[in-house]
């Protein structure tokens, strides 16, 4: 099987990548703005005819579209989120090569839920900001273009590689300086928020066998647990042996997270507070329903967020 991955040089695509070729069965070919593709070519700004050229010469069988942006404001997003998609939908409704797509969503376009509910495929999604907007309409296009085609909507990924800028790669950068330092207290805002956590090897396999299905239409690709950001503060700071007090400047009146290891120490000189913003528009709580994932693609997530918060803290370990 012949598979075209663009975006391969982004957090998700590497994996994505790696797990392809981990399949004797398939040859890739990665398409992207670095110099570590294949083939260089700009989704953002490209022509559907050329990349329609493109596609007739390689012949995939399946088209794997990782790439995105995740900053920036709505024009940025739109021209890489939305455009972009566009660009892939008509330049493979143009090419003879008959593709599959398996196109990357995310878990903002659903927006804010119910605090204790699961969200299945069939919600009303409701994005609360550009990023999920842009997102959204780049699911609608993919699924009214009248292609074999399916969208995974990923919920929070995680694990190694996770960008700093993440609330769980903010979270172990600023651990990493309060250990570095000997700060004995560390203060963090916004720890109130639930997400789903999956691991970003858990989302590799989940492409994986949706290239390989016939399934269509939208996919919940996450966990099915909701984690408090509070907890998933405190798994860190045992897994990294910190024996600091995490202190919660959201959390109720004197609330406090004691690491497992050692005693706080309290230090005046460092009390800057390490503020944790979720700018993704999806309130205080997001819970992924993955029953589709497991009925069609005979999907289930293997790692835990335990083992994924290790991985992340042993890349921030290593800037000590």
């Amino acid at each position: 099987m012949r598979v075209l991955l663009i975006g391969a040089g982004g957090y998700l695509g590497r994996f994505v990548a790696d797990r392809l070729l981990a399949d004797p069965a398939v040859q890739l070919t990665a398409l992207g703005r670095g110099d570590d593709a294949d083939v260089r070519f700009d989704l953002a700004t490209g022509s559907p005819g050329a990349l329609t050229r493109f596609l007739d010469a390689v012949h995939p069988g399946v088209v794997v579209n990782c790439a995105g942006a995740t900053r920036g404001g709505a024009r940025e997003l739109t021209r890489h989120n939305t455009v972009a998609v566009a660009t892939v939908c008509e330049a493979l409704r143009r090419s003879g090569c008959g593709a599959r797509l398996v196109q990357i969503g995310c878990s903002s376009e659903y927006g804010p839920s119910q605090p204790g509910s699961s969200t299945a495929e069939d919600a009303v999604p409701r994005p609360g900001g550009p990023y999920g907007v842009s997102k959204l309409a780049a699911t609608e296009l993919v699924l009214g273009s009248g292609l074999d085609a399916v969208v995974l909507r990923v919920f929070s990924p995680a694990g190694p590689g996770t960008p700093a800028g993440s609330p769980l790669g903010r979270l172990a950068e600023a651990m990493r300086r309060a250990m570095q330092s000997g700060d004995g207290e560390l203060k963090l805002g916004g720890l109130g928020a639930q997400r789903d956590f999956v691991d970003v090897r858990d989302v590799a396999r989940a492409v994986h066998a949706a290239s390989l299905s016939a399934a269509q239409g939208v996919i919940n690709i996450g966990s099915g647990r909701a984690v408090r950001l509070r907890d998933a503060a405190a798994t860190l700071a045992r897994v990294a042996g910190y024996g600091g007090t995490l202190h919660e400047l959201d959390g109720p009146p004197g609330g406090h997270l004691r690491a497992a290891i050692g005693h706080p120490r309290s230090d005046p000189d460092h009390p800057a507070p390490v503020a944790y913003p979720y700018p993704d528009g999806c309130g205080s709580w997001q819970q992924a329903d993955v029953r589709t994932a497991r009925d069609r693609l005979g999907w289930r997530p293997r790692i835990n967020l335990e083992e994924s918060l290790a991985d992340i803290w042993m890349e921030a370990a290593c800037r000590i």
